[in-house]
């Protein structure tokens, strides 16, 4: 390592999501590097895991889209200044907007510019400014190519793909709960007893597409004999109870409101995924990773989703038997009947952990800050 430096992430909030869980990784290897990780955000439930880490938290409101949120510029630009800051990385739209403007006030030599493509974003302007770095982080081959085809401008030299990586010290191959855990589950979800467990984990929006994860379990019963029941872990969140009503209307309609349990997000994902008989991944739309997916199957337990986007990726390389063409629900179920009672046997590749993402960001940074600007700012 050469000098200590300063690094700067801009994500909007610090709920639970995967960039801002890229945040608090990044931030720990930064520190564990010996360099300094400020992360400046809305806050949230996560800020306490900075904390702990060590890193530095400043509380800037750079998740709300209105025309206030402009007057951030000059907050950021006296952050960067009196942080000394060597690298500026944003991980969202409206905070690479506004630290983009902050560095473009600042005098030479100013903090190099690093952006991160965590979602396939809508083309246009606004989404452009995620192709504006330095160096520009996609989370997956799908993530390049939607990069190189939306913003064709953007100098290829300038991407680069670290995959999403999980710690396989957490999620360890062939973890099974402790005695009693799938018990203590069904006690606290009744629905879930003496079936075979499907689970759904994914926020509480209509992207995900639980819809099709309900309509999955009355195909298994009605087709195929199978009366499994399903946990929709993540679902349940402060503002989404119109979308959980409209799940529960559904699952009363097809019959099978006895089969399903909603919960909010869980502390304990690793046991609930290796507890689980099936794992579910059927975005309505392509994701540019799929991060459950390698989780789930570091502990053994099979994946099946819809082949789009990275999901569809990761299912070609690690679990073809699991990957389903798009909105086919016929398919789907004939695929889970066949995975239920199986497990996975196979090994996830080194590119797909947690010290790999890790150890390659933190070079970028450090490489970006060991040499002089290419004078190709945008």
């Amino acid at each position: 390592m050469g000098r200590r430096l300063t690094v700067v992430q801009l994500v909007p909030a610090l709920g639970t999501g995967g960039a801002e869980r890229s945040t608090i990784e990044i931030a720990q290897a930064l520190i564990a590097r010996g360099h300094r990780a400020l992360v400046i955000s809305a806050g949230g439930p996560w800020e306490h895991r900075l904390a702990a880490i060590g890193a530095e938290h400043v509380r800037v409101d750079l998740a709300r889209k209105t025309p206030l949120a402009w007057r951030h510029v000059g907050t950021l630009r006296r952050l960067f200044c009196a942080s000394r800051a060597d690298i500026v990385h944003a991980r969202s739209r409206l905070p690479a907007w506004l630290g983009w403007y902050a560095l473009r006030g600042l005098p030479e030599p100013r903090p190099r510019f690093v952006t991160t493509v965590h979602g396939l974003n809508s083309p246009g302007w606004w989404s452009g400014i995620m192709t504006r770095g330095e160096r520009v982080i996609c989370v997956s081959d799908c993530a390049r190519r939607h990069v190189r085809a939306h913003w064709p401008e953007t100098p290829a030299e300038r991407l680069v793909v670290i995959p999403r990586g999980i710690d396989r010290a957490e999620f360890p191959p062939g973890f099974r709960p402790p005695a009693g855990w799938r018990a203590a589950l069904d006690a606290e979800f009744p629905t879930l007893a003496g079936r075979p467990l499907l689970v759904l984990p994914a926020r509480g929006t209509r992207l995900k597409n639980h819809a099709d994860a309900l309509r999955l379990v009355a195909r298994l019963r009605s087709g195929h004999g199978l009366d499994a029941g399903l946990l929709l872990a993540g679902v349940v969140e402060p503002g989404r109870e119109a979308y959980r009503a409209e799940l529960e209307r559904l699952a009363h309609q097809i019959g099978v409101t006895d089969r399903v349990a909603f919960s909010p997000p869980r502390a304990d994902m690793r046991e609930t995924l290796a507890a689980a008989d099936l794992v579910l991944q059927v975005s309505a739309k392509p994701e540019s990773f799929g991060r459950i997916v390698v989780e789930a199957l570091a502990v053994g337990t099979p994946v099946v989703g819809y082949a789009h986007g990275g999901v569809g990726e990761l299912l070609a390389e690690l679990m073809p038997e699991g990957a389903v063409a798009t909105g086919n629900r016929d398919e789907l179920a004939a695929r889970a009947a066949r995975l239920i009672g199986h497990r996975y046997a196979g090994a996830i590749p080194t590119r797909y952990t947690l010290p790999a993402m890790q150890s390659a960001t933190v070079s970028i940074y450090e490489s970006l800050a060991d040499t002089p600007c290419d004078g190709a700012r945008t």
